[in-house]
């Protein structure tokens, strides 16, 4: 160990893929894919915040509605205060989660892309936003194709 020295330039060896320790394990091979995209794909970050937060408020409400029904029909039910039936319980509780469904599409296709946010509903911001996806489809498919 005294007389041993250390070679600093001496390389990693690569990671092996698999239970074997055979070297005909495929290697792992990593590249950097991400610094060759364009800066301008994908979507800008106040964007994204701005659908996060419509996501929350259209999404978080009905879901948390879709839950509460369950609590609360089991109180009123528990305390004799009402008969429910399972079946008003579940579909109403589906009827919430499925509202929470449609706000998640919603937050996402009202979002303003322009750094105004735009108005509080934002309905003027679904059809622009649809037209953004169909284009994102059209040449994710033709990059496929070449």
């Amino acid at each position: 160990m005294k007389g041993e020295k250390k070679n600093k330039s001496s390389k990693q060896p690569l990671q092996q893929i698999g239970f074997s320790t055979k070297s005909s394990a495929p290697t792992i091979e990593l590249k950097n894919s991400s610094r060759n995209t364009r800066k301008d794909s994908g979507i800008p970050k106040y964007v994204a915040n701005r659908m996060a937060r419509r996501i929350a408020f259209t999404t978080g409400i009905p879901t948390i509605s879709g839950m509460g029904v369950f609590i609360g029909s089991y109180f009123l039910i528990s305390k004799g205060i009402a008969e429910i039936s399972p079946t008003v319980t579940l579909v109403s509780s589906a009827m919430c989660f499925l509202v929470g469904l449609l706000g998640l599409s919603y937050g996402i296709l009202s979002a303003s892309w322009d750094f105004k946010p735009g108005s509080f509903l934002g309905l003027e911001n679904i059809r622009p936003n649809i037209n953004r996806m169909k284009d994102a489809f059209k040449t994710s498919k033709t990059d496929i194709a070449s």
